[in-house]
């Protein structure tokens, strides 16, 4: 099979290539990434001399470039996304057109050349929950609440409605934080590691009891490629780690494990429309598929502060280059909310 994976170069996206290529060794992967500030190739070096992998720099808003990949593949595996809620609210304008204008791109390509289509989106399109309230389901209605997760539920109807419309072979899945190796140090958990470790405090928004759920890289991985091999076409899985978790909780375990005191922590100002809980029921995806997470939440942990641990080099890198600006800029915003 030969599979073009959108984004690649991504945190989740270069996970799931390795994964792919660890499992699937004979099966051809196109890997087509923009190489924008989280994009690093660095993330597949170790396979980067695979001759069953092939990498091609391109922006999923081409439309010419997007047919050109698209032609000769059995499967799409859409990571491509600006995903940062942080970013979104600071300019919507890049989310509308990759995660919008890209994925309508890689559907009109996918109908042309009849290619079976895997869309990954999240937990957020499905806006916030109350302590009380049930997990999100495939049932739960929509309601996204920042420029990012309404921009990752049009794609999601978009997806939808190629297939009851023009009968494109298409499955979708919803998942919820994903934590691990190569993850970009704008997130919680790579930025609160890297601060820890260079000893700078951890900037907690508003009172920390904001609730997620947590899922490993690989865990998420392997929920798609079941999702390829046994899910039912036209149909939405859920991919939870059943870690729910406070980021108060979540920072003062990242504090413990690290060796640090609680000094470390800066309160700032809350993020401005910031959803209070996620929580995914993945019952779906047990009963159909067979999947239910396998990576218990510490020890994930503990091995994903010993990958930053290990690699520092990669995470100032990240910090630098195209990056830099925004990254002062960001935390220069995050200072003054203190």
């Amino acid at each position: 099979m030969k599979i073009l994976v959108t984004g690649g170069a991504g945190f989740i996206g270069s996970n799931f290539i390795h994964y792919w290529l660890q499992n699937h060794p004979t099966d051809d992967i196109i890997n087509f990434d923009k190489l924008t500030y989280a994009g690093n190739l660095e993330n597949l070096s170790e396979i980067e001399k695979n001759s069953h992998y092939n990498f091609v720099k391109g922006d999923v808003c081409d439309r010419e470039q997007v047919l050109d990949v698209v032609k000769d593949t059995d499967l799409i595996v859409h990571f491509a996304a600006e995903s940062h809620v942080d970013r979104s609210i600071m300019d919507p304008s890049d989310f509308i057109r990759t995660n919008i204008l890209g994925t309508q791109i890689l559907l009109d390509s996918a109908r042309e050349y009849e290619v079976r289509f895997h869309h990954i989106s999240t937990d957020e399109v499905f806006g916030a929950l109350k302590p009380e309230d049930p997990a999100f389901n495939e049932k739960t209605p929509y309601d996204p609440k920042s420029p990012y997760s309404a921009s990752k539920a049009a794609s999601d109807h978009l997806v939808r409605a190629y297939h009851h419309t023009y009968g494109l072979k298409t499955t979708i899945s919803n998942c919820s934080n994903n934590y691990g190796p190569y993850q970009f140090p704008e997130k919680i958990i790579p930025l609160f590691i890297s601060n820890l470790i260079e000893g700078i405090k951890v900037p907690v928004y508003g009172d920390g009891n904001q609730v997620r759920d947590w899922i490993h890289v690989d865990d998420h991985s392997r929920g798609i490629e079941l999702i390829i091999e046994k899910g039912e076409i036209g149909e939405t899985y859920c991919l939870g780690g059943d870690s729910e978790i406070s980021n108060l909780e979540l920072t003062k375990t990242l504090i413990k494990l690290l060796g640090k005191d609680e000094s470390c922590i800066e309160f700032v100002k809350d993020r401005p429309g910031h959803d209070r809980r996620y929580a995914i029921d993945f019952s779906k995806a047990t009963n159909e598929l067979g999947w239910k997470p396998e990576i218990n939440f510490e020890d994930g942990l503990k091995s994903t502060i010993h990958w930053y641990k290990n690699n520092q080099e990669w995470v100032e890198r990240c910090k630098s280059g195209d990056y830099q600006g925004y990254y002062e800029e960001w935390y220069s915003t995050l200072s003054s909310r203190a």
